[in-house]
This record gives structure tokens, C-alpha cells and sequence, in this order.
């Protein structure tokens, strides 16, 4: 049986060097933390008190540490922050615990620790570019959402406000040495923030399995994500508490990760760079709002593969062997309508923006992975279709 996929079966992976995953695996983290350094920069998201234990038991093993609590998407200045106060203490581990705002924060100090310099030495376009040539300070990263996918990927996105775009620094070596997912940390999440991360979640497994450059390592992730997702992703919204949907959930946005890390994205989210700049919309819920009008327009579009691949995903996330394309859609719009997320204009944007919001995310590096390749007036309609 012939198993390639795409034009070239040839692939290489970027993982992190260890993923622990299961209920009550937090408890690990310590110990881990004390394999790789003494002196902690640990970045949590606005609220510490969540995970007080961790923080307690960390700073119980550690010679110095220092919290840096962040609320919202970094920006430069954050990170510039955050890598300051590591020099400090003379951070040699950093550790994040909290969403994919935290993460990408952690990310982007730790790498500042290992290469010194300002981030926007580093971000291409409205930075200066330069690569990241040696090693981050070692960094273990704790999810605390199920979303972003954040602890096994090679980016860290930061807002560079005086520009008004969002721009990542990226390197493999920017992948954590060690993410610990455990599903009991996301149990405090609200329902709004769980049908967002869990709608970014999923559209990180979808994909990249129609992506061009997808490879049957991250297809068998990206199946599996999506299966999790269909099965446990609503039940999560209706119940928090309910732990096998929470665990569900949190493999999902593990898999994900893993498989945009590996097979690039698409359309989705070459749009949710930019709208994420120009807007405070939380991510999860402009790729809500544009998965449905993607999946049309690459449809439109689509050869005899890429039509298999569609109800493959819709089998995957209705449960169904011999689902359409047309039911996987339909399982889309019902479960952004029961999460009740809404359209794109309810975040200030309108038909004025069309020709901005569509010539930026016709350059967007995520475009390159969609599995057909999008007019700017096809880009336009799912624009509109979207608001």
C-alpha cells in the first residue's frame, strides 16, 4: 500500500526532546525543572494564583525565582520584559505555565537568553532579521488551555504595536526542551475560553492535514486531534468539569501543535495573523469565524484528493465512516453557532477593511500551506463570508 501523500513523501520532524502528558503529571514538574537548571524565570498567565501549588513547589526547589505574570498577547516590549528579569537572577531554565500568550512569552525570553539582543533584532520585515543562531536557555512549557498547541511548536508570536501587525520569531531550536501537558490544569478554564481554544485547537489539526505539506506523521496527529475534538469538544463547553473531555481537548491541542509545527498551515490562519493585529478578537474565535468560508472556497477548488481528504475530516468529526465534505461543514457552522462565537464584524470590522485585511494575508507565510492556492478575489469572498 502506498501511503505517501503530497508531491514529495520525503519529510523531517521538529519535536520537542520530551512530551509528558496525563492527569496529574504537574506534579513532575519540579523535577524536571531541577534537571536542567536552579535558577527560574517562570511566566504564568495574568492570574498566578490558579496554579499557586506550582509556583509553590517550584520556588521551594529553586536557588532564585522570579514570576513574570503577563495578561493578554505579548508584545515586543513584553518580551524585552521578561528577558530583562531573567539577566537578573541569571535565569538558566525558564518554565511557562498558562496559555499560548505565556508560552510564546517564555519562548521568546528564553531564546533572548541564549542570543542576547532586542526581539526585534530578530522578527523579519519590520525588524532587522538576524538568525537565531545559538540555543535558548532551556525551557519546559505547561499549558493551561487547549488550544494553541504552543508547547511543541518552533514560534513565538509578538505584537509590535508601533508597526500594528503581529510578527513571530521562529526557529526549531525555539521548540521547548520539555512540555508537560496535564488535562486537569485546563479544568478552571470559562466555557468562552474553551470553545475558542478548542475551535484554534482543531482547525490546528485540520489543517494541516489538507496542507500541501502534509506527511503521514503528522496525518496520523492530525486524525487522531481531530477525532478527539468531534468526540469531546462540545461536551467540554457544556460540562468543564467533565475530566475525559478535558483530557480529550488537551490531546487535541498537543496534536495540533505537533502537526503545524511539521506541515504548515493554511488559509485560516494566514487571515488570523492579520485580523489578530488589527483587532483585540481572541485568535481562537477569528478561526471560527473563518473555517467554514475557508473550507468552502478550498472546496471550490478541490481535485479528487483533496475532496477524499474533506470527508475524511468529516468523518473524523462526526463520528460517521461515510461522511461528505458537506457534513463535515455542517458540523463546523453547528458548533460555532452552539459556542455561540460571532462573526468578524463584531470585532469593528467591516467591508472597509477588505482590501487591507486581503492583500496582508495574501503574503502570510500560513498561505503557503493551503492545499490550493486562493485568488485575492476568492480571498475577498471569505472575508465577507466571515464578517
Amino acid at each position: 500500500m502506498n501511503v505517501a501523500v503530497g508531491p514529495d513523501a520525503g519529510f523531517a520532524l521538529a519535536l520537542p526532546a520530551r512530551i509528558t502528558f496525563g492527569r496529574g503529571r504537574v506534579e513532575e514538574l519540579p523535577g524536571i525543572v531541577a534537571t536542567l537548571g536552579s535558577r527560574v524565570l517562570l511566566v504564568t498567565g495574568a492570574t498566578p494564583e490558579r496554579v499557586a501549588p506550582v509556583i509553590a513547589a517550584l520556588r521551594a526547589g529553586a536557588e532564585a525565582l522570579e514570576v513574570v505574570a503577563h495578561y493578554g498577547e505579548p508584545a515586543v516590549a513584553d518580551a524585552r520584559a521578561a528577558a530583562d528579569i531573567g539577566r537578573l537572577i541569571g535565569a538558566d531554565v525558564v518554565v511557562a505555565v498558562g496559555g499560548g500568550s505565556p508560552i510564546d512569552l517564555a519562548k521568546a525570553a528564553a531564546m533572548l537568553l541564549g542570543n542576547g539582543g532586542d526581539p526585534l533584532d530578530y522578527i523579519e520585515v519590520v525588524g532587522h532579521g538576524l538568525p537565531i543562531t545559538q540555543a535558548p536557555v532551556p525551557l519546559v512549557a505547561v499549558p493551561t488551555t487547549a488550544g494553541t498547541g504552543a508547547e511543541v511548536t518552533a514560534n513565538a508570536v509578538l505584537s509590535v504595536p508601533e508597526h500594528g501587525v503581529k510578527a513571530s520569531l521562529r526557529h526549531p531550536l525555539m521548540i521547548p526542551v520539555h512540555a508537560l501537558v496535564d488535562p486537569d490544569l485546563t479544568l478552571g478554564c470559562s466555557p468562552e475560553v474553551t470553545a475558542a481554544a478548542g475551535m484554534d485547537a482543531l482547525t490546528q489539526c485540520m489543517e494541516p492535514y489538507l496542507s500541501l505539506r502534509a506527511n503521514p506523521m503528522t496525518d496520523a496527529w492530525a486524525r487522531m486531534g481531530m477525532i478527539a475534538a468531534g468526540h469531546s469538544l462540545v461536551t467540554a463547553y457544556l460540562d468543564g468539569t467533565d475530566r475525559a473531555a478535558r483530557t480529550d481537548m488537551s490531546l487535541c491541542s498537543l496534536l495540533g501543535g505537533l502537526s503545524l509545527a511539521n506541515a504548515k498551515l493554511g488559509a485560516v490562519h494566514g487571515f488570523a495573523g492579520v485580523i489578530g493585529g488589527m483587532t483585540e478578537a481572541p485568535h481562537g474565535a477569528i478561526c471560527a469565524a473563518l473555517l467554514g468560508p475557508v473550507c468552502e472556497a478550498n472546496l471550490a477548488r478541490a481535485d479528487a484528493r483533496l475532496i477524499r481528504r474533506f470527508a475524511q475530516v468529516a468523518a473524523c468529526l462526526t463520528g460517521v465512516p461515510m461522511a461528505t465534505p458537506e457534513d463535515g461543514l455542517h458540523w463546523i457552522e453547528h458548533t460555532r453557532a452552539i459556542f455561540e462565537i460571532p462573526p468578524l464584524s463584531a470585532y469593528g470590522l467591516s467591508t472597509r477593511n477588505t482590501d487591507d485585511v486581503v492583500s496582508q494575508s495574501a503574503r502570510a507565510s500560513s498561505m503557503q500551506g493551503n492545499p490550493v492556492p486562493l485568488s485575492i478575489r476568492e480571498l475577498a469572498e471569505v472575508y465577507l463570508a466571515a464578517l
